[in-house]
């Protein structure tokens, strides 16, 4: 039988530990006795532990008393996470059984546990948007993916926030028992086998972040309100009495990213947010947005996004349902 650990503590986001629990335990009542997965809850304490919603979960044993191996260790995350200190005796034990795991991996930020634990170095590890910057600061060595819904990275899995350790979860199940099975689980559960993007349509808007006096940010705020014009290097540098070569290199210095990135980042938070409230038609969109086209706006929501216009607009729209 497949032998699967979730690693819980307190202050652990009960999703992050019921949602991957509910794919194998649900694969169970399609496959044979034998090939059950046994699935074994362990604390970082003994006793009932509290999750951040309040719900109270008792792990099956302490951590120091698991078995000698898994077929596959995860560890959930909690919105305390990133901000908790090292376990030295954690982070050793965690280190010793991934490496006798056969896969091991983190739900959320769970991978903070990971990286404690030295097993993120050199590793491309997906986890929730928000704290993504936190992870790569923290773990210079790892290589963060905000994007990704989830990733496998040779014995490394690990998933984006919250109900994306169901998707890791389900790209776990049909690599062990095929795409039917996993097909079966996710229409049990009610969910999409792949779904469709990533985590980039669900973070929060762009919003400037520099001092309000500096050059730079008069060029952001010129860019927000005149999205549809014309508003190349050139352009912005001129506006703030500056070279272009000048004006560009102080605004990545800055922003992090190049004026060209941040024109098209402004276009596209601002055509998410016309989908959402509204129905006007994606070539309408396109040119208050300024795109030009809607072709250009498909191209961009599918290459930054993963997802079509149209689909995004489906997706998150505010307006009733007919």
């Amino acid at each position: 039988m497949p032998s699967i650990a979730i690693l819980i503590f307190p202050g652990v986001q009960a999703l992050d530990v019921s949602g991957p629990m509910d794919v194998f335990a649900e694969a169970n009542s399609f496959l044979p006795a034998q090939r059950h997965y046994a699935i074994d809850v362990l604390g970082t304490q003994d006793g009932v532990l509290r999750c951040s919603n309040g719900l109270c979960l008792a792990a099956h044993r302490h951590y120091a008393q698991a078995q000698d191996a898994y077929d596959l260790l995860l560890v959930a995350g909690g919105p305390g996470l990133p901000a908790q200190p090292r376990d030295a005796a954690l982070s050793a034990w965690l280190a010793q059984a991934a490496g006798r795991a056969g896969r091991h991996g983190s739900i959320c930020n769970g991978a903070f546990l990971l990286g404690h634990a030295g097993l993120l170095d050199g590793k491309k590890v997906a986890t929730h948007w928000n704290d993504a910057a936190a992870l790569a600061t923290a773990f210079p060595l790892a290589r963060v993916d905000a994007d990704s819904i989830y990733l496998h990275d040779g014995n490394l899995v690990s998933s984006a926030g919250v109900t994306a350790g169901i998707d890791l979860s389900l790209s776990l199940l049909a690599g062990d028992g095929g795409a039917q099975l996993a097909l079966q689980v996710a229409r049990r559960l009610v969910v999409y086998t792949q779904r469709q993007g990533g985590q980039s349509q669900f973070s929060p808007y762009l919003t400037p972040a520099v001092d309000a006096a500096s050059p730079v940010a008069q060029a952001q705020q010129y860019v927000l309100a005149h999205l549809a014009e014309e508003l190349g290097v050139d352009t912005l540098a001129q506006l703030v009495a500056m070279s272009p070569r000048n004006f560009a290199r102080v605004f990545v210095r800055e922003l992090g990213v190049t004026p060209a990135q941040f024109v098209e980042s402004a276009r596209l938070d601002a055509a998410r947010a016309l989908l959402e409230a509204g129905d006007a038609p994606l070539k309408t969109v396109a040119w208050r947005c300024g795109f030009g086209t809607a072709d250009q706006l498909r191209t961009v929501f599918l290459r930054r996004l993963g997802v079509s216009a149209k689909q995004y607009r489906q997706n998150f729209s505010s307006r009733p349902r007919e």
